[in-house]
């Protein structure tokens, strides 16, 4: 039985890692992010054991991979490699700085990693809602941020604006996104209703169930007025 160390498990995964990189190598499939990084890693590795001078590394590993061996954007993502090394001397650090090179093919020069591409056109949301718009103030002594996806006629209490318009209603925003009301500040605001089931639970508590259901919208506004919604 082996007893081993977290460096040393670090290490035997490394390893795997790179083996898979050699096996697709070999079958010329461009390597992934993750592949190129741990044969990377690898082969400096190995040599730091062989006690090769640190220059001579720093060289070789230079010459590993190229843009052709990789898959679109790899190359991008691994500008700097910091490898923690065991010389006979000591441990010490190699820095790779732009370790895989420029190939022979041409570079996709549009490929950003993590890039969302899109449609050239714009892209219209929600063409098919109504939509209100309704002006909204904050009386609050501080900035206050509203979600996309947050039911309006639930936020802050602070906010000042017509609540009845603005039940089963949401920002026109897309996903993720959100508007901010400084104190003070008179904005308007496009709503459109939630789409969906229209099951609202959580929030401010002032729903708690379907939007639609009969007497929902009264017993809302009424208990929102009870606890000092402006605009209720």
């Amino acid at each position: 039985m082996m007893n081993l160390s977290p460096t040393e498990m670090d290490r035997l995964i490394i390893f795997t890692a790179a083996e898979v990189a050699r096996r697709n190598r070999r079958l010329g499939i461009r390597l992934s992010h993750p592949e190129a990084v741990a044969f990377l890693t690898d082969e400096v590795l190995v040599a730091a054991r062989r006690d090769m001078p640190y220059s001579q590394i720093r060289d070789m590993a230079s010459r590993l991979l190229t843009s052709d061996d990789v898959e679109p954007g790899v190359a991008e993502m691994v500008t700097m490699l910091y490898i923690e090394c065991m010389f006979a001397e000591g441990t010490k650090v190699m820095a790779l700085f732009e370790p895989i090179q420029r190939g022979q093919q041409p570079l996709l020069d549009t490929v950003v990693p993590g890039e969302i591409i899109s449609p050239p056109d714009d892209i219209e949301m929600f063409t098919d809602l109504p939509v209100v718009t309704i002006d909204v103030t904050n009386t609050g002594d501080r900035d206050i941020q509203v979600r996309s996806h947050t039911h309006f006629f639930e936020t802050n209490r602070a906010l000042q604006f017509d609540r009845a318009v603005a039940y089963g209603m949401k920002i026109d925003r897309p996903s993720g996104t959100g508007i901010r009301f400084e104190p003070g500040v008179v904005k308007s605001v496009r709503l459109v209703p939630i789409d969906g089931n229209r099951l609202i639970r959580g929030a401010a508590g002032l729903v708690m169930g379907a939007l639609d259901a009969p007497g929902a919208k009264e017993k809302s506004l009424e208990l929102a007025r009870a606890r000092g919604y402006l605009g209720a």
